[in-house]
């Protein structure tokens, strides 16, 4: 069994993190399946954790609230008008008062952003910044800090307001935002995360231009051999360079399968075979860095969760990633339990999140104890 110290994650602690107030799990495994109800804060465990990955980075920041549609009108000093993240979607309630805190937490380790206010002569606080606001008398921007070191991100505050708009030159923060330097962030983790929806053939043709022609590549062909059997010969990406006529579709995912004449596209053959694949792929672009996976069991038929997760365990543990997934399947958690209980060198940890009147609170599940849930049929999600 790997032991928790070797783990990028050995146990996190969440605080002030959107839905989250205050959550904390005690113990993670190489790979952790989260469970519970609709609202428990399953997949707000997974942001976090990206979060934690990137140290707060801008770019991951804006990304999770644009993707949950969490965005805000901003006017400019022309009247012009464009969406921006809501920042203060960031924390607990949503709004944000002075002095708000996010932290996440993991052994000795926290991460922590706030939402900062400082006055226009606090040199050390500006000079980072691509950009000049207008303001009246302060600023307020998100501070971050991890490990000693302190660094701020550009982001549009409420408060950062004349007259009720903000004020800047729009050529300025776009040219700062791509001449900005983040060379005082501590190194990242690498974090890879699949959606509950499936993969598109140029997320997948992604995956594939790192591993194609090495073992990785061959694994994640076997895995799609779990749902298609034996027949499947070769995976290949064509259609991705400029060309002309059907090539300006973009990149296709094709198969060739022993006893067709002509390769088929894997978007044809189901959401369990992209499923199967993009998860294989994902695993080795995630290399000695993070895989998050939301309604991991999507796609993926109860006869084959099984051999899934024996691919997940064995695969995570080659190529140094930790694992964190969602679901809501108890034919999901039964075939994690399973392949886990066969692991002797991958841990497997079942979490199951409870909202209660008080807070989240977390129940771990070592493997001894799935395995005994799923043998008796006890209802742990």
């Amino acid at each position: 069994m790997i032991g928790a110290t070797q783990l990028h994650l050995p146990n996190l602690a969440i605080e002030g993190f959107r839905g989250i107030d205050t959550l904390s799990i005690r113990r993670l495994g190489q790979v952790t399946l989260l469970a519970g109800r609709n609202a428990a804060g399953k997949t707000t465990v997974l942001d976090a954790v990206r979060v934690y990955a990137s140290r707060g980075h801008f770019r991951v920041l804006s990304n999770l609230l644009r993707g949950r549609g969490e965005l805000t009108i901003i006017v400019d000093e022309e009247g012009k008008s464009w969406y921006e993240p809501d920042w203060s979607a960031l924390f607990h309630g949503r709004d944000p008062s002075e002095g708000a805190r996010i932290a996440v937490r993991s052994g000795g380790d926290e991460l922590a952003i706030e939402d900062y206010r400082a006055s226009l002569e606090e040199e050390s606080l500006i000079r980072p910044l691509p950009f000049e606001f207008v303001t009246n008398d302060h600023m307020r921007v998100l501070r971050v800090t991890f490990q000693g070191r302190r660094w701020f991100l550009p982001c549009l505050m409420e408060g950062n307001t004349k007259d009720g708009n903000v004020l800047f030159d729009r050529s300025r923060w776009r040219r700062g935002m791509r001449l900005r330097q983040d060379d005082s962030i501590p190194p990242q983790f690498t974090c890879e995360s699949l959606g509950p929806g499936t993969l598109t053939d140029a997320e997948l043709a992604r995956f594939w231009d790192a591993v194609t022609l090495t073992e990785d590549e061959n694994e994640a062909t076997r895995a799609l051999r779990l749902v298609l059997g034996e027949s499947v010969d070769r995976v290949s990406v064509v259609g991705a360079g400029n060309g002309t006529g059907h090539l300006r579709g973009g990149p296709r995912v094709i198969v060739k399968r022993r006893g067709f004449r002509r390769p088929v596209p894997l978007q044809s053959l189901g959401d369990g075979a992209l499923r199967l694949y993009g998860v294989a792929l994902a695993i080795a672009n995630s290399k000695n860095g993070f895989l998050l996976m939301d309604e991991a069991e999507n796609g993926i038929h109860h006869s084959v969760q099984r051999d899934f997760w024996r691919m997940i365990l064995r695969t995570a543990l080659g190529n140094n990633v930790q694992v964190l997934a969602t679901t809501h399947s108890w034919d999901c958690v039964r075939g994690f339990a399973e392949a886990a209980a066969e692991n002797e060198d991958a841990e497997g940890v079942l979490v199951r999140l409870d909202r209660l009147r008080e807070g989240i609170r977390s129940v771990e599940y070592s493997e001894e104890e799935l395995i005994v849930a799923a043998e008796q049929d006890i209802e742990v999600r």
